[in-house]
């Protein structure tokens, strides 16, 4: 363990913690925080080489990491990684279905293959992730499930027909999930970001995201490591009596 780094206070001390999506955004961020608490990071993206680098970057703080190529849409990928870590740790303690796209449109505009994909990495991915940890965590007799929604998938938005759609159906997944699964001492949670500053919105005018901005009560951006400490802290045992709730991270931007 890094030496900088106080044992004693580790929140995720070798917690063997998936984090799909994780070499980009708020993935990286999230991967870099769980290795900080001292997790085991488990590394899933699409891209090799940026799952190498995130990887590396983990591995520089001092814990333990690896990567996988796992596309969540594809069932064996998703199901081959899950397998591998588990026989090489013997437990998940977290799984971060954090892998998600966007392809907006407006309803009349929206082409079926845009919906269709959209569906595919943001609902069934999540579906994939949760299915294929499920048994290993009621078999520990505990885990956690954290999900990424979205405050478009509360409040809905323009242009966004698909993507609100899987983020109110994650929500749906986690009521339900935590329902079904809290008995077996597993919960399940999700994270609602509002406006964060990530790659993404590197394509957006500066004049947008000014609006954007002076939309929130705050009158900034969130940063993804305003999102990774949430996980952070709804993974850790601090969190053992928050179950089933969608917490939104936004800076007041739904006041």
């Amino acid at each position: 363990m890094n030496s900088n780094t106080n044992s004693q206070n580790l929140r995720l001390k070798d917690k063997v913690s998936l984090i799909t999506g994780a070499a980009q955004g708020i993935g990286l961020a999230t991967a870099l925080k769980f290795a900080h608490e001292g997790a085991i990071v488990i590394v899933c993206d699409v891209k090799q080489q940026a799952v190498d680098l995130a990887v590396k970057q983990c591995q520089a703080i001092g814990v333990q990491a690896m990567g996988f190529v796992v596309d969540v849409t594809q069932r064996e990928m998703v199901d081959a990684t899950v397998k591998t870590v588990h026989e090489k740790f013997g437990c998940i303690d977290v799984l971060v279905n954090n892998a998600g796209i966007t392809q907006d449109a407006r309803l009349q505009k929206m082409t079926l293959e845009q919906f269709d994909r959209v569906i595919d990495v943001n609902l069934r991915g999540v579906f994939h992730c949760a299915q294929a940890v499920t048994d290993i965590m009621v078999a520990q007799g505990s885990g956690v499930i954290l999900n990424a929604s979205s405050v478009v998938g509360i409040y809905g938005n323009f242009g966004q027909t698909n993507y609100a759609a899987t983020k109110f159906g994650v929500i749906g997944f986690t009521k339900t999930w935590s329902r079904e699964l809290g008995p077996k001492g597993i919960r399940v949670n999700a994270i609602a970001p509002g406006f964060i500053e990530t790659p993404i919105l590197s394509t957006i005018p500066a004049k947008v995201i000014q609006e954007m901005k002076d939309r929130v009560p705050l009158k900034r951006l969130g940063q993804a490591e305003d999102i990774a400490n949430v996980y952070a802290f709804l993974a850790s045992d601090e969190a053992s009596y928050i179950n089933g709730t969608v917490i939104e991270v936004a800076g007041g931007l739904t006041l």
